[in-house]
């Protein structure tokens, strides 16, 4: 486990704190942030300066995404709207499309990989999946969330599915053609928490990643959480189904126990169920989080899907490697953590670029972007 040393690349030109940033996959090097001013910032790493602000409404910009498959269309959330723009005609900024579903606020919104529907979690607990072809809302999904619905991230291998995560402490699985629960996770529950004496904060879900459809070579069908206990939880989806389908088709023995734990020297794995499923446990005892785990995501660089980056209230970006999260039997000497960058403020939001250098654009709660270099 190393220290990172070099000192980050610094992008400017929010006037307030960057809430949200996303990288291009089709032009590396293209960044676009978002902050609580209301404005979007386009970076182009191979310049020095912001390329362009623009300013598109008057409460802050909570989230971005591009239109998978088309990045020359950009989706953006404010408040309860979401807004299109064509990335080429910034100077105008005009929005293409406006949909107005959510009755409060929106904390995140992503884009399906066949850019047919845009998923969209706000803080009533709902998910509004909006039909961006026929520009119409195609379904609600409610009653899955009691609380805040913070992230929410389309199953590129299931075309129908979306995993939503809240401040609940739930993670809920979705058949969103039927609008209804194939899953639901409650890591309030003493038996889904990790380590529950890692730190006081409830188990808050408030970031769920899912690795592209051409990193499962990597990264097997796994869902990662980023919790409030500083815990990162990564979930194998088909497990987690599987056993789900299992319950609803047998009836337990009585006096039957469905869970049990194996304790490892450097990590803690749930074995679940008579299906094989399981669940790894990143926390402090493996270098992990000592406090909220704000966000996560999968590196774009290299081996795509080889790392999984995580960010935090302790002011601190891990990255871990996946190769090393398969099997019961992982390391003895703590090695699922690769490297810890420090940072000054707590991390709000962080993604990859698909570049050798300069590929990790981390968002904290100051109004500069920050960008590193992960080799």
């Amino acid at each position: 486990m190393t220290e990172a040393e070099a000192k980050p690349r610094r992008l400017r030109g929010h006037k307030a704190t960057a809430t949200c940033c996303i990288a291009s996959r089709d032009r590396p090097g293209f960044v676009a942030t978002s902050g609580e001013d209301g404005c979007v910032c386009w970076f182009d790493l191979r310049s020095k300066d912001v390329q362009l602000v623009t300013d598109v409404g008057n409460g802050p910009v909570t989230s971005l995404c591009f239109k998978s498959g088309n990045e020359d269309i950009i989706y953006v959330s404010s408040g309860k709207e979401v807004k299109s723009f064509d990335v080429h005609m910034p100077a105008s900024w005009r929005p293409l499309e406006s949909y107005n579903y959510n009755k409060e606020e929106i904390n995140q919104i992503v884009c399906n990989p066949k850019s047919s529907f845009l998923a969209c979690a706000d803080d009533g607990g709902d998910v509004k999946i909006i039909d961006i072809r026929q520009h119409c809302l195609y379904k609600t999904l409610r009653a899955g969330h009691s609380s805040i619905c913070s992230s929410v991230q389309f199953i590129p291998w299931k075309p129908w599915e979306v995993i939503s995560g809240g401040l609940d402490s739930k993670l809920v699985m979705w058949d969103f053609s039927k609008g209804r629960p194939n899953k639901i996770v409650n890591f309030g529950l003493p038996e889904n928490n990790g380590n529950s004496g890692q730190c006081y904060n409830p188990a808050f879900v408030h970031a769920i990643a899912i690795p592209d459809a051409d990193m499962l070579d990597k990264t097997k069908k796994i869902c990662v959480v980023a919790k409030g206990d500083g815990v990162v939880d990564v979930i194998n989806i088909e497990s987690e189904l599987n056993i789900s389908r299992s319950k609803s088709t047998t009836k337990p023995l009585k006096g039957s126990q469905s869970t049990s734990k194996v304790n490892i020297r450097d990590a803690e794995m749930e074995i679940l169920d008579h299906s094989g499923g399981k669940r790894l446990h990143l926390d402090y005892s493996v270098g992990g989080h000592t406090a909220a785990a704000s966000c996560v995501a999968f590196s774009m660089f290299g081996e795509r899907g080889k790392y999984l980056i995580s960010g935090g209230n302790d002011k601190l970006v891990k990255v871990w490697d996946c190769s090393r999260f398969q099997g019961v039997q992982t390391s003895i000497n703590n090695d699922l953590l690769i490297k810890n960058i420090n940072l000054n403020k707590k991390v709000n939001w962080l993604c990859t670029t698909p570049t050798e250098s300069e590929n990790l654009v981390v968002c904290d709660t100051s109004k500069v972007v920050k960008v590193y270099s992960i080799s």
